[in-house]
């Protein structure tokens, strides 16, 4: 069987998702058994070429996640919300109670640490914040959830595993896995 092709992407999040996906530790030894990780925060892969299975943590936060949301779904045969954040915003989503105007003048304008003296940040190359925070799934077609803040990596790894031999996991087994 050919190796399929993996990505994981990190959005709007803490990254908790993926530090729970490096805890499968030697497990991913099985997993690139299976696949070639071709895009991931942990490796040095730029693009997003065509891929089987694509791992999705955080939410739609900016102009820059909602475009990239749009390439990846058209990209992935299956895309997987990775956590709580992909799935429902989480504490990405905290600000949704709050005007952007708001939260931005709060984090920047004023803010008792702010080294700019109440000036925003105006570099071309950050990131538009969106007026709310996103799921996925409210943007694009989602295949598969792993719930979890984060998610741990026993199933990550059971989910991981199912798809990469083309099996759909039952999650409501993963609490009967033991995994040595």
């Amino acid at each position: 069987m050919p190796k399929k092709k993996l990505a994981t992407i990190w959005l709007g999040g803490c990254s908790g998702c993926h530090m729970s996906l490096l805890d499968i530790d030697e497990r991913i030894l099985e997993v690139v058994k299976l696949a070639d990780i071709v895009k991931s925060p942990v490796v040095d892969g730029k693009e997003l070429p065509e891929v089987d299975i694509a791992l999705v943590e955080g939410s739609i936060t900016s102009d820059e996640h909602f475009r990239e949301i749009l390439h990846i779904r058209k990209q992935a045969k299956t895309l997987i919300a990775l956590g709580d954040c992909a799935v429902m915003t989480n504490v990405t989503g905290m600000r949704n109670y709050f005007d952007l105007k708001e939260v931005v003048d709060a984090s920047y304008v004023n803010a008792v640490s702010n080294d700019g003296q109440g000036e925003l940040p105006g570099h071309p190359c950050l990131l538009k914040l969106n007026d709310k925070v996103l799921p996925l799934q409210e943007v694009v077609k989602v295949d598969f959830v792993i719930p979890g803040c984060p998610p741990d990596a026993d199933t990550i790894f059971y989910v991981l595993a199912e798809f990469l031999n083309d099996r759909l996991p039952d999650l409501g087994k993963t609490k009967k896995l033991k995994y040595g």
